[in-house]
């Protein structure tokens, strides 16, 4: 097992069987850099040399030299080289999260980069940025040309947006066609992206083509058979509380006028509830989360579908939970009279001050079971 840390030393643990685990993080040379933010993790065989290999996503702002990944090459004796350079994997973008997959059917794993701007953007602005590149926020594909990584992004039809928010990835065969094709969640309004491989080394982004609508807060998603059909079906997350209370106590985001902002600026239909797009086969979704009662789970994280009390039907499990209500209306014109309050006696606002007084809840995570259909 293997664990990062925001801005202590990442932790890896050797599974010594029976439910026992040996941290041997220092003698295994898996050190990172205590001073920078690590976010997301990949264990692959990067080198097809039959031993896993790990690869260390950095994000956040200030020095790039900080944000460069970190790749460790498994050494086959319990030790790891960091080698992220001499791979051409070194590279500073905002990551949040990678995944290795052979995009190209060559036989070796290639690198999607799914990166996270730093950027704020006034919402009634946002057509100004669909257009542009930023090759720090985008989102970025490596292709394995003998264990050395190229950027071939551009090429590719990958798209490196300004305003991308990259929460979530996942890597499957969407239309059985033998390719492996993409899913992509963004946060905000920024849709989320279905690249689907064009088995020419290029990619073509159809969300819009193949969802009615999607999840406009999009964070984790899982893809898998929901209803045995041998097509995959996509999960993902989004805000939506569970109970009345909390829905109207929180600061929701959706109402009409900004609803039509965001068709006006071509961001495609998006509802800040979880999604179940059930595949049709023909390249279209039908997303029925609210009839299959897994729409409002809270501030959800990350799905994942299994059968987990081996019926014969995937169920569901949800992690959530937030700290801190932040979005609590309370809460917000307390924050506004405060900073009013400290303008007016020209004090500095207190950052903790303002972070203490926020309200906290308790949820449970969810595990949602798929009943068995009837049988007439």
């Amino acid at each position: 097992m293997f664990f990062t840390s925001n801005l202590q030393e990442n932790k890896l643990y050797l599974n010594l069987g029976n439910l026992k685990f040996k941290d041997i993080t220092l003698s295994a040379g898996m050190t990172g850099r205590a001073d920078a933010w690590k976010s997301g993790v990949s264990m692959a065989d990067v080198n097809n040399d039959g031993f896993l290999d790990i690869f260390v996503c950095y994000m956040g702002k200030g020095d790039a030299e900080k944000r460069r990944k970190q790749l460790f090459i498994n050494q086959g004796d319990l030790t790891f080289k960091e080698m992220a350079k001499e791979y051409g994997l070194d590279d500073p973008s905002y990551s949040f999260q990678s995944a290795f997959f052979d995009y190209d059917n060559d036989g070796d794993l290639d690198l999607l980069l799914l990166n996270h701007s730093v950027g704020k953007y006034d919402n009634i602005e946002l057509y100004k940025y669909r257009n542009d590149v930023d090759a720090l926020a985008g989102n970025k594909l490596f292709e394995n040309q003998n264990n050395h990584f190229v950027e071939v992004t551009k090429k590719t039809g990958i798209h490196q947006h300004t305003l991308t928010y990259g929460l979530g990835v996942v890597v499957t065969d969407l239309n059985k066609d033998g390719w492996q094709d993409l899913y992509v969640t963004n946060d905000y309004n920024e849709p989320d992206y279905i690249y689907l491989n064009n088995k020419n080394g290029t990619f073509t982004e159809v969300s819009k083509k193949a969802l009615r609508h999607m999840s406009q807060f999009s964070m984790g998603l899982d893809i898998a058979d929901y209803n045995n059909d041998g097509w995959s079906d996509i999960v993902s997350l989004d805000m939506l509380p569970e109970e009345n209370r909390r829905q109207k106590t929180l600061q929701l985001q959706e109402n009409y006028e900004s609803y039509e902002l965001m068709l006006k600026q071509d961001l495609h239909k998006q509802f800040m509830r979880n999604m179940l797009q059930l595949n049709n086969g023909d390249g279209t979704f039908s997303e029925i989360a609210q009839t299959a009662g897994i729409s409002n789970t809270d501030w959800s994280w990350s799905p994942l579908m299994a059968d987990y009390d081996n019926d014969g039907y995937k169920d569901l499990f949800v992690s959530n939970g937030y700290l801190r209500d932040f979005t609590n209306k309370d809460f917000l014109k307390y924050w506004g009279d405060y900073k009013i309050r400290k303008a007016m006696d020209r004090e500095p606002m207190q950052l903790m001050d303002l972070i203490k007084a926020i309200p906290s809840s308790r949820l449970p995570n969810y595990v949602l079971k798929q009943p068995r259909p009837h049988v007439y």
